[in-house]
């Protein structure tokens, strides 16, 4: 019997990416700006990245913020100096470790630098078989360079993948595109397009919802 791989975007997905990135913006510009000035970083993280696939994230965090605005002195590198402090959501280690405990391998397929994610890895206090950044194979999500690594490093079986992720524009379509099995956490109460196979406002229900997808 081939093994059972869940591949998780760590951001958004397991990490509280929206609420770090919200508190470092409210400490340079304000609450009031916050929630503005996150919707606005979204949209410029896209075209930065998109314009260069090679960029280091800590590089894209940067640029993205002096694009926001006139950064205080000394700040530039304020969202990279914050993130490996950001915490996993609640729920997030125990559901990880109930699906270790049912035989499922893990993995990460991130759009971040390699010290980033091992230091929200050690937040998450749960073992990953594999990691996959981009900083390391030049390229970002929704590019498929992600999965494409994933399968020629482990060799896992398609079947018997699920991949898991709260973003449906970096994760859940280009998932979708490669006829991979995916289900979409949507913390934000947000509408499906495209249609995930299954999906959860949270990781309570994951296990049971991953043994469902792959018997």
């Amino acid at each position: 019997m081939a093994d059972r791989w869940a591949t998780f975007d760590c951001y958004g997905t397991l990490i509280d990416w929206n609420g770090g990135l919200h508190r470092e913006l409210a400490r340079l510009w304000g609450e009031e700006r916050a929630d503005g000035l996150l919707a606005r970083y979204h949209e410029l993280e896209r075209q930065v990245q998109a314009a260069d696939q090679a960029l280091p994230y800590r590089d894209v965090m940067a640029r993205v913020l002096v694009q926001l605005g006139h950064v205080p002195a000394g700040e530039e590198d304020a969202l990279a100096r914050s993130l490996p402090d950001w915490e996993p959501f609640p729920e997030v280690p125990a559901a990880l470790e109930e699906v270790r405990r049912r035989g499922w391998r893990l993995a990460i397929l991130s759009n971040t630098d390699r010290d980033f994610i091992e230091a929200s890895k050690r937040r998450l206090g749960v073992t990953f078989d594999e990691t996959i950044v981009a900083s390391e194979i030049g390229s970002y999500k929704p590019a498929p360079r992600h999965w494409e690594a994933f399968f020629e490093r482990t060799h896992a079986s398609r079947d018997a993948h699920v991949h898991v992720a709260a973003s449906l524009f970096h994760d859940i379509a280009p998932a979708r595109e490669l006829g991979l099995r995916c289900i979409w956490i949507n913390r934000l109460r947000e509408r499906a397009d495209p249609v995930p196979d299954s999906e959860l406002p949270d990781l309570r229900a994951l296990a049971d919802t991953l043994d469902e997808l792959v018997r």
